[in-house]
């Protein structure tokens, strides 16, 4: 079994962050096609930002996206600092606040999980 936290830090600005969050989510959805493996996906700091632009059905990623969704956690803070805190509500996206708001890497880390950012 395999266990993989992918954390998504890019935001929505510039072509090279698109080709972070389609390559975060395809190796999103490549751990959760493994009924053996465990996957965290997180959307924390500016990748907060892509909550509202993948959940739009006309986003060419949003079915990328749709077929990862059910692992998916956002950071409590971010999502508010970066003012998209309605539209992870609005999609039932749990929020993590494990450590001063944030989600927790020590957490992750310490139950095994292998961390991998975009």
């Amino acid at each position: 079994m395999t266990k993989a936290a992918i954390i998504i830090l890019a935001g929505t600005d510039g072509h090279d962050n698109l080709g972070r969050i389609v390559n975060g989510l395809e190796a999103a959805k490549e751990f959760a096609e493994n009924d053996e493996d465990e996957l965290e996906l997180i959307f924390d700091g500016a990748g907060t930002t892509w909550i509202p632009e993948l959940e739009d059905e006309d986003h060419d990623y949003h079915d990328l996206y749709q077929a990862v969704s059910d692992d998916a956690a956002v950071c409590d803070y971010c999502s508010g600092a970066f003012g998209v805190e309605d539209a992870v509500g609005d999609a039932g996206l749990v929020t993590l606040d494990d450590h001063d708001g944030h989600p927790s890497v020590r957490s992750l880390v310490a139950d095994g999980y292998e961390v991998i950012t975009f």
